[in-house]
């Protein structure tokens, strides 16, 4: 139940911003969801003193706020006004795959199998159809904001594991989310200003749904998931997520759903499957022993 609640509640948001990006800006709709989610999240975080703790690492929170949430959420926002919700969906799939990158990129990889090669190989192929086959050329701007939200996604979880690793998750995010919220009131009164009157309801509603249900609950969700099964089947939410943005947007908005996308979406999800259960390959023996022997050292 956990598993197919949090499937929903992150597989929905694409939806939810199209229909909101209609009358609010990318800026004011960030505003909107961090500010509102922070206010729930924040008093459960102080009531369990899961701030206090980031106090000495702040300067990675800002870093993590910025790369996980600040950017991407307002490059996501902009995208979807030319792009369907649900091809931003699958391409946001693409996420696992990034994040190989970033681990080879930062000097981290593990080295992979051949199975984890051929996801890997099969998830590039995936995004290629999605973005040369299902998107028009006048929307390829918009699949490079993804793109720069696909790498934000991927970076996240590497600095949550290295720069703020054992610190308690609902603080963190909680104080990202506010710090977020913070910087975001003086970007939208100098771009947008203060608003003139209020969106209509439907605007309003998703933008409610997107903070309560897609952020504040859905991380909820998502902490009491890893608690039941743990971080590594916890990870395979991500296989959900594209296909719920698939179907409500066909569903809610009419969006139609081509071959490609159908190709597309295999593909990725399959790719990121394989990367991320092909495992790694076996190190030599030397290796081992020379670890083995560095542990009993320290």
């Amino acid at each position: 139940m956990l598993f197919l609640a949090l499937g929903v509640a992150w597989g929905i948001p694409y939806l939810l911003i199209k229909v909101a990006v209609e009358e609010l800006s990318p800026a004011e709709l960030v505003l909107a969801r961090t500010a509102l989610a922070a206010l729930i999240l924040m008093p459960i975080a102080i009531a369990k003193d899961a701030v206090r703790p980031l106090v000495r690492h702040w300067h990675w929170l800002l870093v993590f706020a910025a790369v996980e949430i600040a950017i991407p959420w307002v490059l996501l926002n902009k995208a979807e006004t030319r792009l369907p919700s649900s091809t931003t969906g699958l391409l946001i799939a693409a996420v696992p795959l990034a994040g190989v990158g970033i681990a080879f990129a930062t000097g981290r990889a593990e080295r992979l199998t051949p199975v984890a090669w051929f996801g890997l190989a099969l998830g590039i192929v995936g995004v290629g159809a999605l973005v040369g086959l299902d998107v028009s050329g006048s929307d390829l701007s918009a699949v490079a904001e993804v793109g720069v939200v696909v790498l934000g996604y991927a970076a996240g979880p590497a600095i949550l594991s290295r720069a703020l690793a054992g610190l308690p998750g609902i603080g963190i995010m909680a104080s990202a989310l506010t710090v977020t919220a913070l910087s975001y009131v003086p970007i939208v009164l100098v771009a947008d200003g203060v608003p003139a009157q209020l969106p209509s309801a439907k605007v309003i509603w998703s933008v409610i749904a997107l903070a309560v249900v897609c952020t504040a609950a859905a991380f909820m969700l998502l902490f009491a998931l890893v608690t039941e099964v743990g971080p590594v089947r916890a990870t395979t939410i991500t296989y959900l997520n594209p296909a719920v943005a698939v179907v409500a947007g066909a569903l809610v908005l009419g969006e139609p759903v081509t071959v490609w996308t159908v190709v597309g979406f295999m593909l990725v999800v399959t790719g990121s499957y394989l990367v991320n259960r092909g495992g790694r390959a076996p190190r030599p023996v030397e290796a081992e022993i020379v670890e083995e022997t560095a542990s009993s050292c320290a």
